[in-house]
Order: structure tokens, then sequence, then C-alpha cells
């Protein structure tokens, strides 16, 4: 028996530009990447894909250790694309043959009056094949619990993103104007 569990997370974040707007920072996804998953659970593969080690997750008295490699793309507008490419689940053959993961999403940015703000939304899917011992869960019981564990880690990634990513914007604009010499009241644009 296939089960399907889903969950969508948004996200909007306020940001008082720097002298180097936003815009610019969002050009480089690597940056994004490290705000999102901890930089040491992160492997770079290419330009725009990287592979994501997340933490064990328990889900009926099984644990499952996804590892999922993802392409992170920045638009000319500033926004910022994610896609899943493959997953793989250390630990359950029997599961990890019969599991399709599906992650899309955007962070895009919006000015309004001297405000940028940060919109973003991201869905995550998973179907899978249940193994016999789960056959006779009831299905209501299953579905609520992949939800909530896809609720979870989308939680999780808006968590870190609102505490990682302003600090992050803010640092890299200081050392890019303390780098590139350049002085408080130049315009620069994006």
């Amino acid at each position: 028996m296939a089960i399907r569990f889903s969950a969508s997370q948004s996200v909007e974040i306020g940001i008082f530009d720097e002298i180097i707007p936003i815009k610019l920072y969002l050009r480089k996804p690597e940056r994004l990447v490290n705000a999102l998953i901890d930089p040491a659970r992160v492997q770079k593969i290419n330009q725009e894909t990287y592979r994501f080690q997340i933490l064990p997750l328990g889900f009926l008295n099984q644990t499952i250790q996804p590892r999922v490699d993802i392409k992170i793309w920045a638009e000319s507008n500033g926004t910022i694309r994610l896609k899943s490419l493959s997953c793989k689940l250390s630990g359950l053959e029997y599961i990890s043959q019969r599991f399709n993961f599906k992650l899309e999403g955007y962070l895009s940015p919006k000015k309004v009056n001297n405000v940028t703000f940060l919109e973003g939304k991201a869905d995550l899917q998973v179907e899978v094949e249940l193994p016999a011992p789960l056959l006779f869960t009831p299905r209501p019981l299953l579905e609520a619990a992949g939800n909530n564990l896809l609720k979870g880690v989308l939680g999780t990634m808006k968590k870190r993103l609102l505490n990682h990513l302003l600090a992050d914007y803010h640092k890299w604009a200081k050392s890019y104007m303390d780098n590139s010499g350049l002085k408080e009241n130049t315009e620069i644009t994006a």
C-alpha cells in the first residue's frame, strides 16, 4: 500500500536593506544553503547542487535519515528557487527503494517603501510504499504522523532561515563594504 504525505510552509521576513541591497546577497545561493542547513551537513556537488544530510527522524518507531540532493539557483530578479533532485534513506533499504521525495520552494524579495520583504514558500511531498508491519496501522494515523513529520522538517528549516539569514546578510553586507572600500554614502543598485 502506497501512502502520500505533504506539508507546506510560508515565510515573510521584513528587512531594512543595508547599503548593499539584499537582492545582491540572494544572488549567492550558497549563503542561503548555509542559513537553511548546518554547514557541517552540506556537501556542494556542483555550482547549483547540494547534498544535505538530514538529522535522523523518528516515524512510528522507525528511524530514517534522508540524504537529499537539491538544486538551488538564483534568478535575475533576486528570487532563489530550490528543487529536490533525489533522496536516499539510510538504514531502511526496503523503504528507500519505494520512496519518492519532492521538495520545491522559493524565496523572493519584494520592495515596499524602504523595506524589503522576503516572501517564500516550500512544498514537501513524500510518497512511500509501506512495509508489511505498517500495513495494519490505520491510514488516518499514518497520514497524521507523516504529515506532522514533514511539517516539522519544514518548520525547522523556517526557524533556521529566520534565525540565520538576516544575521548572515548584515555580516555579508558589512564585509562587502569593508573589503571593497566603499563609503557609506555610496549608492549601489541591483
